[in-house]
């Protein structure tokens, strides 16, 4: 018996609603689940704000020469293959796979913290703190190169979760756009003055004027301090101090034994003492001091 063309397309439809729903429910509990969600992406609007990628720390101030000021807030994209690298200058650096892969990779490969300087030179612009790579976290250094246009030129991982990024732009093609002399307050010139005219005259290593420098960049803001504030130990702070009625007992009978053994020792050598409380006993004092000092008197 034949069937016709209606029952036929109700055949297919009940199947394709069958196969809807075993999808939905059958193999529903055998996906896999995925404990760091996908981003696909900084700036994707579609996602919860709590599936975004979220930054370890606050990016530094932004610092450096003043023309260069002008990039924060600027993103500045490169797709190589399938990733996509975005990177905003005194911000971050972020990859996104450009995958549909269930664990497309979308990241932080830094977060700006300090320059890198060498020779009166601003090398380079180090992005720490990224995300987690196995036992360390992801970072990245920028080295700009003169261009016509500022872009991203190229990006490598010259090591395992170390990446480099190449940013060109014309903001750094005068000869001296980026020496860190000029952009240093007098007084943070003043010191650099003074430690260049030490170690020409032999008055301090190559280590000691290295670490000068680095005082003076930290200072500026170049660099991240790594200085330690050591905070006195209380009892140092408060040495005249007495901690409890009973340690001031204890000074005060101490006192007291110390006057009786100078009382003593006067007396063994028939020197007169008085305990006066007026003007005088600076002079008793002085006389006593001499006798017992073997001064002539």
């Amino acid at each position: 018996m034949g069937c016709s063309n209606n029952e036929i397309y109700r055949l297919i439809l009940a199947f394709t609603m069958c196969l809807c729903l075993f999808v939905n429910n059958g193999l529903a509990g055998k996906m896999k689940i995925v404990e760091a969600p996908n981003t696909f992406g900084i700036n994707n609007n579609i996602l919860a704000q709590g599936n975004r990628m979220q930054a370890r720390v606050l990016p530094s101030p932004v610092s450096g020469p003043a023309h260069l000021h002008r990039l924060a807030g600027k993103c500045f994209s490169l797709t190589e293959s399938t990733y996509r690298y975005e990177l905003c200058p005194f911000h971050n650096i972020t990859q996104h796979e450009q995958s549909f892969r269930w664990n497309a990779y979308s990241g932080i490969l830094g977060i700006w913290q300090e320059w890198e300087i060498e020779n009166n030179t601003f090398k380079g612009m180090w992005m720490r703190d990224g995300d987690t790579c196995g036992t360390r976290n992801r970072e990245a250094k920028v080295i700009l190169v003169c261009s016509a246009h500022s872009k991203v030129a190229q990006v490598s991982e010259p090591s395992t979760c170390v990446y480099s990024l190449t940013f060109e732009t014309p903001l750094v093609c005068h000869p001296h756009s980026l020496l860190v002399y000029p952009t240093l307050s007098e007084t943070l010139q003043k010191r650099w003055d003074e430690a260049e005219q030490a170690r020409y005259e032999g008055l301090i290593t190559e280590q000691g004027y290295g670490n000068l420098l680095r005082d003076i960049f930290e200072d500026a803001g170049f660099l991240k301090s790594h200085k330690v504030k050591v905070k006195l130990p209380e009892a140092a702070v408060q040495w005249e101090t007495h901690s409890s009625l009973e340690k001031c007992n204890e000074d005060f009978q101490k006192q007291q034994e110390e006057i009786e053994r100078l009382r003593a020792l006067l007396t063994h050598h028939n020197i007169p003492f008085h305990s006066q409380t007026d003007g005088t006993k600076g002079a008793g004092t002085t006389t006593m001091l001499q006798h017992l000092r073997g001064d002539a008197g």
